[in-house]
């Protein structure tokens, strides 16, 4: 029987969302125009409700897309900030919600700065779909230990059975004696225990910003909006904080030191920044792409210690253990 595809991360319908926003500006469509041609029409709205998670579809799946996209609509009509109207119904944690926020934050600078935005969409959209990718590497890399743990977790009724044909009563010797107990309760312990140090291994692979050199495009647009550099910096800085995506007051980042050295080159070298601050943005997203496919690859390297641990023991404990106790047990006593 065939398996059902897993859905594809909620990321990358930011992505898809980020790139038709994109192709929409570029062709000359008002950005009002822009946000109602992606709101899907409420006529389908409820069969996309139902659609089944990974299949292709014209519009936006995602309920919660559909409302985000209606709130930017309606702010972009009546003439309030579509940034902060994206930044209101984007979920407040997570990667998701901190894509939805560097969208927000890219909106915000360039409507302030009055430049083109659909080089940056592109480029946020290219850095969604590699954390996409990523959360599907890490899948990939969690789908062989998973398979296993699932394996050796069913050896234990195996081994019980087996005893039980050897005229053993192994269940009753896990359920109803303080040994069999105390083995059930340290296995269960250790699959616990399995499972809270994958889930962490997880977590820590997917440490990872949702818009890599964010701040440097950022500046970028400022820039080509025709403002003075310091006041492309400034407004970056402070949309940026004021969106979540950078802490408040924090004096220097690692952006800042890479805005710094374009900028030196830039001044000495007599060339605009703007197309070196692209270059450095593109840079980091390939650092980051590339750091997060090493961080899959360990990952299925890793989940294999929790798996000897914790998961082989389990089973030994639930499994072997209490078929030797029943021997023990049925060999003293027919003495």
């Amino acid at each position: 029987m065939s398996r059902r595809p897993a859905a594809p991360p909620p990321i990358d319908e930011v992505a898809r969302i980020a790139e038709r926003l994109a192709v929409l500006l570029s062709a000359g469509v008002s950005p009002v125009s822009a946000w109602d041609y992606l709101v899907p029409p409420a006529a389908e709205a409820e069969p996309q409700r139902r659609r089944r998670p990974g299949r292709a579809g014209t519009t936006v799946s995602d309920p919660g897309h559909r409302e985000l996209l209606t709130a930017a609509a309606r702010a972009a009509h009546s003439g309030d900030s579509v940034a902060d109207a994206i930044a209101a119904a984007a979920p407040r944690t997570g990667q998701l919600g901190d894509a939805w926020r560097a969208l927000a934050v890219a909106w915000d600078v360039a409507t302030q700065a009055g430049a083109p935005l659909s080089g940056c969409l592109r480029d946020l959209a290219a850095a969604f779909r590699d954390l996409g990718q990523l959360q599907r590497d890490l899948t990939v890399a969690l789908t062989g230990p998973r398979a296993t743990a699932r394996m050796v977790m069913v050896l234990p009724l195996v081994a019980l059975l087996f005893g039980a044909l050897l005229g053993f009563d192994t269940l009753h010797t896990l359920l109803f004696t303080g040994p069999g107990l105390a083995c059930l309760a340290a296995g269960s312990l250790l699959m616990l225990a399995a499972a809270r140090w994958n889930r962490r291994l997880v977590s820590a692979a997917l440490v990872q910003g949702a818009a890599p050199g964010l701040e440097l495009d950022l500046t970028s647009i400022g820039m080509a909006g025709g403002g003075s550099l310091d006041r492309a910096r400034d407004t970056a800085r402070r949309s940026a904080e004021r969106f979540g995506l950078r802490s408040p007051g924090s004096a220097s980042t690692p952006a800042d030191a890479v805005i710094d050295r374009v900028l030196d080159l830039s001044a000495r070298a007599g060339v605009p920044a703007g197309e070196l601050l692209r270059s450095e943005a593109d840079q980091a997203r390939r650092d980051a792409r590339s750091a997060g496919h090493q961080r899959a690859e360990t990952l299925a390297v890793a989940l294999m210690i929790p798996l000897g641990v914790c998961v082989l023991p389990a089973f030994m404990l639930v499994g072997v253990a209490p078929l030797l106790l029943s021997v023990l047990s049925s060999t003293l006593s027919s003495f």
